[in-house]
């Protein structure tokens, strides 16, 4: 069985708190099963589509990256987001913690679509100068996103993930779950 879960901002992808930082939000507020995993993971500060699964091999199959499972980004990006920026980060080969990246789709946006509103909000000095962009890769390395918007010179504002192969998170809303039916399971296998 899989679960898709809208991951609010702030809240990390496991069940339990780290023993270090006591009060932090987990996955066991939200009415989770606890004997489901995160397939993959968001940081604490993304938010979006968390899929959560029973059964381990569909975990490791997903995730394996030589299947090559797309996953599509909405990213607020700190300044006005250029071609320039736009080529370096599809093109590949940003070095990001001794890694090369592999080429991605990175399409800059007029407007993004509607997002719910995120608690913190984004500074308004910051969210007045800032761009959206979409971005879709097959690779899914440690705030992979954040280190690449970095790279180019654009710090990530807001990293919200829509999509996982072409299954989207729609209306779920966040801190909100559903139950994928076997047609939308098929989905993130496309």
């Amino acid at each position: 069985m899989i679960i898709a879960f809208n991951k609010p901002y702030g809240v990390l992808s496991q069940f339990n708190e780290n023993p270090d930082r006591p009060g932090q939000r987990t996955l066991a507020e939200f009415g989770l099963p606890p004997e489901f995993m995160p397939v993959g993971r968001l940081d604490q500060d993304s938010e979006g589509l968390l899929l959560l699964t029973d059964d381990p091999s569909y975990e490791r199959h997903l995730m394996r990256p030589a299947h090559e499972h797309s996953r599509s980004y909405l990213v607020q990006v700190d300044g006005k987001f250029n071609h320039e920026a736009q080529r370096s980060m599809s093109v590949g080969n940003l070095d990001i913690q001794n890694y090369q990246t592999k080429p991605c789709k990175v399409q800059l946006l007029a407007s993004p679509r509607m997002l719910p509103a995120r608690d913190p909000a984004v500074d308004p000095a910051a969210e007045a100068r800032s761009s959206w962009i979409l971005v879709t890769l097959k690779e899914g390395k440690n705030r992979q996103v954040r280190r690449m918007t970095a790279k180019v010179g654009f710090p990530t504002l807001r990293l919200f993930r829509i999509s996982i192969g072409e299954y989207d998170v729609g209306e779920v809303k966040p801190g909100e779950f559903v139950v994928l039916s076997a047609e939308e399971e098929d989905l993130l296998k496309r």
